[in-house]
């Protein structure tokens, strides 16, 4: 059987104005947001040095010998959280204070000055540990006393200098 082309055409567009017609279309409109954009900028290893060392932090540096890059290392104060004479409190006043530990330890991190901190996975006197950013062992010392487990007496601080290579993460 042999249909003309102008059928099919007369088809095709009964087809398409029914598919047009029963289309049911809703549009949202959504904001045109530009993507940020993010510029790469890195610092040279004499503008790192630079900027710690105008900002008070103790640091040296060495060449690797195996990559040839130029490691800074940096002085970090590591702070001990010790168990502490006062652990009367009742459960309540305890998971207050644990609740407000975190939330000192979240915002120490926060503001840049702690890096990392966590508890020990044992039962044993020092409970866990705060590697502090600070420029000085006065100032992590300061910073670590204002956390309300130290101020209640259930933990106590013992800080120690702690030098690590600048930037390398956790693996």
């Amino acid at each position: 059987m042999y249909i003309k082309s102008s059928s099919i055409k007369i088809a095709f567009l009964l087809c398409f104005i029914l598919f047009i017609s029963c289309k049911q279309e809703t549009k949202v409109k959504t904001p045109e947001v530009a993507a940020p954009v993010v510029e790469e900028t890195k610092s040279s290893i004499k503008e790192i040095k630079e900027k710690l060392q105008k900002e008070g932090f103790q640091i040296f540096d060495y060449v690797d010998e195996e990559t040839g890059d130029t490691i800074i290392m940096q002085q970090y104060f590591i702070a001990f959280l010790k168990r502490g004479p006062n652990r009367s409190q009742s459960k309540e006043e305890a998971d207050s204070l644990q609740k407000l530990h975190l939330e000192h330890l979240g915002n120490m991190y926060k503001a840049g000055y702690a890096d990392i901190s966590g508890p020990f996975g044992d039962d044993g006197d020092i409970r866990g540990i705060t590697i502090y950013n600070t420029p000085s062992q006065k100032m992590a010392d300061s910073l670590a006393n204002m956390d309300p487990m130290v101020k209640a007496g259930r933990l106590l601080i013992e800080i120690h200098p702690w030098w690590a290579a600048k930037g390398f993460p956790l693996r």
